[in-house]
């Protein structure tokens, strides 16, 4: 064996090493974090935890104050359900939440998803959003008014009784919330919700006494501790928000410590801002018309810190025997895409269809989203959906790779001629140069075009893997047979020979059906072109097709099965367009040369 061939070997086991050493330390770990996370959470429930002070709203400019008498989180939390039950509270029921609203506080703290549950089996639990301060993970929204220091009168705060004037809210009867302070004013606060994720809360204070007042609304979401995150780079969860014309602002979690003071503001007119997990959101939105400052900060030395996206309105100046009313909006639910542009439209909420997050092509992203969920409709399988798609792609770009693969095959017809070159100018690489261009001319040949299939392909690829990772009507959306999910990697494994076998492979094993379908199309693929001579290219070609079915063994397997099916198609074209031009097709004498004896 020469130097050159054991650097070549090396250099493949290195790459292979690193590769495998990735997945197996960090790929497949933090693909898997979450859900061991969220079982040691579920065993946990009730165990001790560090207190965390919830944050006050921004204060208003003036020496405005914030809220006062706002409850820590108890050193020992508690279940979610002894929370619930050691507080009054009215219940909500709609066609897609369930929960309660608490009337300590008056604070949107108990919401659920009835459509939506943590696993695929049916009998899952549903999704628990929102949680109440001193149950594990409190996270929810309120609203209200600050008032100024001195000022007389006291403002509701978190400790606040409300009184209610019906038992449960639905979509057909708002609940209204009533707290007399004693001292001239008297506070109301209507609650609305549609049929989906959104409540409406008109906020209001009436002056029986004899002095104006000076009050500042606000609006809040609250997070106490950090949350369990996928820990993508192609996904963004945490703190988010669209204040005025700022454009979207996406906060990690950590990025927001490092903010100055751990505070982030910003001033404009329309917009919203909270908080976007991968499939979920709570966000709070202001009346559109109005300028607000918005606020992205975290309090806490340490876990669990505690997290919060607040908006406060300009002063109200309410006059003695006059009522102010201040109406905003939050958004508690899944990231449905059409309910999501439906509130967008139909309630003006500025850009709040980037609380999904489509990415750097989201001109392509969004309606690639948008042809395949009307695909869904038609078929009602989004696998199936896909690999329509798929086809629709490859039409669309056909008198490109049209052109494209013609030029190729016209270069594989010419290849005696290039040989014959080489012969005749072995040492003088400039004349060889210069004579394969004069060919190409004399040809119509266009040596660069052979790479405009792949360079539209990256774009369309990196989009459809945004579709299936961040939308949620692909979340555990089924195909045919044993994928449950589409969002979710292939569940089998070769190692335990697709489940024939008793045994678990650990997380570096779980090479599915699917990529090694998709590994075999992409080797067919390869087979189509000539073999190269240098013999570096060859080896490398060789390995590609088992190191992209190792690698895409992690991604969703709706992006495995349009990559195989892609691969499928690519196949067939090249097969037909090199019968049309006359040229040699490759793939039959590649595929019998592997099973040729090599002459010694």
């Amino acid at each position: 064996m020469t130097d050159d061939n054991k650097n070549l070997y090396l250099a493949i086991a290195l790459s292979i090493l690193f590769i495998v050493g990735w997945n197996f330390f960090y790929g497949w770990p933090q693909m898997h974090k979450p859900r061991d996370a969220a079982q040691q959470a579920q065993t946990a429930s009730g165990a001790a935890q560090a207190p965390g002070t919830t944050t006050n709203p921004i204060a208003p400019s003036g020496a405005a104050t914030t809220p006062a008498g706002v409850p820590t989180t108890p050193a020992i939390e508690r279940s979610r359900q002894e929370v619930l039950a050691d507080t009054p509270r009215i219940k909500l029921e709609t066609p897609s939440l369930s929960g309660s609203i608490n009337l300590k506080g008056g604070r949107i703290d108990d919401v659920s998803l009835k459509d939506y549950r943590e696993t695929v089996e049916p009998n899952s639990p549903i999704i628990d959003l929102l949680s109440p301060s001193g149950a594990p993970h409190p996270f929810y929204a309120e609203t209200g008014f600050v008032g100024q220091p001195g000022a007389a009168g006291a403002v509701p705060d978190a400790n606040t009784i409300w009184k209610a004037d019906a038992t449960e809210l639905s979509t057909e009867k708002p609940v209204t919330l009533t707290y007399d302070n004693g001292q001239g004013l008297v506070f109301r606060r209507t609650i609305a919700v549609d049929g989906k994720y959104m409540f409406t809360v008109a906020d209001s204070v009436e002056n029986k006494g004899t002095a104006p007042v000076t009050l500042f609304p606000y609006a809040l979401v609250s997070r106490h501790g950090k949350p369990i995150t996928s820990n993508y780079a192609v996904l963004h969860e945490g703190l988010i928000g669209v204040i005025g014309d700022s454009g979207v602002q996406e906060i990690k979690y950590d990025a927001i410590a490092k903010e100055t003071n751990q505070t982030k503001t910003l001033d404009g007119t329309g917009g919203w801002i909270g908080f976007t997990d991968k499939y979920w959101a709570a966000a709070v939105i202001p009346d559109q018309s109005q300028a607000f400052k918005g606020r992205f900060s975290v309090t806490g030395a340490e876990e669990p810190k505690n997290y919060q996206t607040d908006v406060l309105d300009n002063s109200q100046s309410v006059a003695p025997g006059a009522i102010v009313t201040v109406t905003s909006r939050v958004f508690a639910g899944a990231k449905e895409v059409n309910t999501i542009n439906n509130y967008e439209t139909g309630l003006g909420i500025k850009k709040f269809d980037l609380l999904i997050d489509w990415g750097w092509f989201y001109f392509i992203t969004k309606p690639l989203f948008s042809v395949i969920d009307y695909l869904f409709k038609l078929t009602g399988n989004f696998g199936i959906a896909i690999l329509i798609t798929t086809v629709l792609l490859k039409g669309l770009f056909f008198p490109l790779a049209n052109k494209s693969y013609m030029s190729m095959a016209k270069m594989k017809k010419v290849q005696p001629q290039m040989a014959a070159i080489k012969e005749r100018f072995p040492d003088d690489r400039q004349k060889q140069q210069e004579a394969t261009m004069a060919l190409y001319k004399a040809e119509k040949i266009n040596p660069v075009s052979g790479c405009l299939p792949m360079l539209i392909q990256i774009p369309i690829f990196f989009s459809l893997y945004k579709v299936i990772f961040i939308t949620i009507e692909m979340r555990q959306a089924p195909f045919y047979g044993w994928i449950k999910d589409l969002s979710a990697p292939d569940p089998t494994s070769v190692f335990n020979l697709f489940g024939l076998i008793p045994y678990t492979p650990p997380h570096i094993l779980m090479i599915g059906a699917w990529p090694i379908i998709m590994g075999f199309t992409m080797f067919l693929q390869m087979k189509m072109q000539p073999e190269p001579p240098d013999p570096v290219q060859k080896t490398m070609f060789a390995w590609m097709p088992v190191i992209f079915t190792y690698t895409l063994s992690a991604f969703p397997s709706g992006l495995v099965i349009y990559y195989s099916w892609n691969n499928l198609l690519t196949v067939l074209q090249q097969l037909l367009i090199s019968h049309k031009a006359g040229a040699k097709i490759e793939l039959w004498d590649n595929l019998t040369n592997m099973f040729r004896k090599k002459p010694a």
